[in-house]
Parts: C-alpha cells; structure tokens; sequence
C-alpha cells in the first residue's frame, strides 16, 4: 500500500449535539513499512505544536478545535454527503466538547498511515475505532475500549464456497481480500492465508461483485453497514465469529489513538469516557445510530493495558 499523505484531505465540522476482545499476538502489518515513508512530503504540512510550557490538552481548548485522524470506514468514521460521521465522531463530538474544545476536523488516511500520520502531527488523535494490539501499543498510546467487535464474511449472494469463519477460509481455495491494516489482515497471515490487500471497505465489496475476491473479512459491523447501505449489490454477510488462531479465540476491542507524549490529554478523554461506557443508555443514545448495541458495549473487565500486553 502508499501510505503517502497526497490522500489526506480535510473535513471541517462543528461540534453539536451528539447523535443516536484479548489478542495475544499480532503483527504491525503496514505500520512499520509506512513509518519509513513518513518524512516524505511533510515539509509545508500543518501540525499540531505546543510550546514546552503548554500541553496539547491546553493548546486545543485554547484553538477550541480538535482534528482526528480517520480512515472512511463506516460505521466508525466516514464521510457522508460531504458530512463528517460515525459512532467515534459522535464519541469525540461529546466527549471533546465536554473538555472545552468545541470544533471536530478530520483528515482522511488510508488506515495503514493514522499511526504514523498521528506521530507525525498531521492530527491530534486517531478516530477509527482502532483494535489494540500490542505492536500497535509501542508506537501510540490507547484509550480505554471504546467498541468490541467480532469478524465476519462478505461472500456473494448464496454462499457458495459455505465459508462461515476464517478457518474456512484457509480450509478452502477462496481468494481471500482483507483491508491494509485491519486486524483481518493479521488473521490471514497467521493462518497461512494469502490475502489482497484493499485500501477502503468499499473496495473489498467491489472485488466480491467484480469477482476478483471471494470472500472479503472485516469487522461484522462494518460489513453488515455496507450490506445495508448496498441494498442491490449481490452479496451477503456470513454471522459474526471469534476468530481464532492456534485455538485461542482472539477476542477484539477498539480505541481512540493518542501520541504517547500526551498523556495529560488521553487521561481527560478517559474520564469522559468512563461515564459513557458506565451507562449502557447514554452509550446507545450516542452510537445506536450506527447500528452498535450493547453487544459492541465493552466489557467493563477489559482494560487496554491488558490489551497491549496481549493478555
């Protein structure tokens, strides 16, 4: 994939009222090689800078602007009719506004380049509902979990190869697509499979119905958005499943991403957070029209500290 930045561009929103699990092991996938590409192109680029007396949390209650990274995948963070959306764009529309920062920005990557746009400055913290993964937790800082989520299939219309789960899939001669950077794209090398990588969830259905993929893996409520909002396209969704690798079920949580050096700020962010997840009807009021339950709610047990250390 090029992770380069020619891709980013820039959503401007105002913030308003808010609208309606463990892996133990894993690799950074496209991470590493986009890193290597970072310092191309950034001369010129805005970022966010604090003096060394200010933090960043001060600096974007002083701007009252916050800019998130996200990569348009939908239902977490998309554009729609030109509008900035999704269930962590409403997160981060309550939750920075109850920190003092008012205004959402959003710059479009492909999900292979947030953590080093994020590094980079090119915005202050990722909005993706991210998986925390341990390689992921030596280069950002996570947030408490904010979804949980399960695998699931996109496969043409009647199923034919039978695929239910990813083990199926490596059972099978399926050509296999999975987007850069996603956790599916882990699961496929873990088990052996040889994947085409695609940059957008919409590219993975377009190699289903074009017939140049047979089956196409992300997360269940991502594909079943698509498939609801695809309503002609002759596809269909398998049931949502654990994957799992060497016979431990890999149980997935997401997060909002911070850079490391702003712990003053992701401490805030968890506070707010906390009284989010900690009411089962305020986080449906702000993410159920999305199509998350309380199945996506996150296990109050679960800790990202967990998560990065892979337990």
């Amino acid at each position: 994939m090029d992770p380069g930045f020619d891709r980013y561009r820039k959503v401007e929103k105002t913030m308003g009222p808010s609208v309606p699990t463990r892996p133990l092991r894993r690799r950074a996938m496209t991470m590493i090689a986009a890193a290597s590409v970072i310092g191309v192109g950034l001369a010129g680029c805005t970022s966010t800078t604090t003096d060394e007396d200010t933090s960043t949390l001060e600096s974007l209650r002083d701007a009252g602007t916050v800019t998130v990274g996200f990569a348009g995948e939908a239902p977490y963070s998309f554009e729609q009719d030109g509008e900035l959306t999704g269930a962590t764009v409403a997160l981060h529309r309550e939750i920075f506004s109850n920190l003092g920062i008012d205004t959402v920005e959003g710059e479009n990557a492909d999900f292979g380049a947030l953590i080093p746009g994020l590094t980079a400055n090119r915005f202050d913290v990722v909005s993706a509902g991210m998986s925390i993964l341990p390689e992921r937790c030596e280069q950002a800082a996570f947030s408490e979990p904010e979804f949980m989520y399960t695998t699931a299939l996109m496969v043409e219309e009647g199923n034919p190869m039978d695929l239910t789960d990813m083990q199926s899939v490596a059972d099978s001669d399926a050509r296999l697509a999975t987007m850069t950077g996603a956790i599916e794209s882990d699961y496929a090398v873990d088990l052996g499979i040889e994947s085409t990588q695609v940059a957008t969830p919409q590219d993975g259905m377009d190699a289903i119905t074009s017939g140049r993929a047979d089956v196409f893996a992300l997360t269940g409520i991502s594909l079943n958005w698509l498939a609801n909002n695809n309503p002609d396209a002759p596809i269909e969704v398998t049931e949502s499943f654990v994957a799992e690798i060497d016979g431990e079920p890999q149980v997935g949580a997401g997060g909002t991403v911070f850079r490391t050096g702003d712990r003053e700020l992701l401490d805030a962010y968890n506070e707010e957070l906390a009284k989010i997840t900690s009411d089962p009807e305020k986080y449906l009021s702000i993410v159920g029209e999305f199509g998350f339950t309380e199945e996506e709610l996150p296990d109050p047990e679960l800790t990202t500290a967990d998560l990065c250390a892979g337990e």
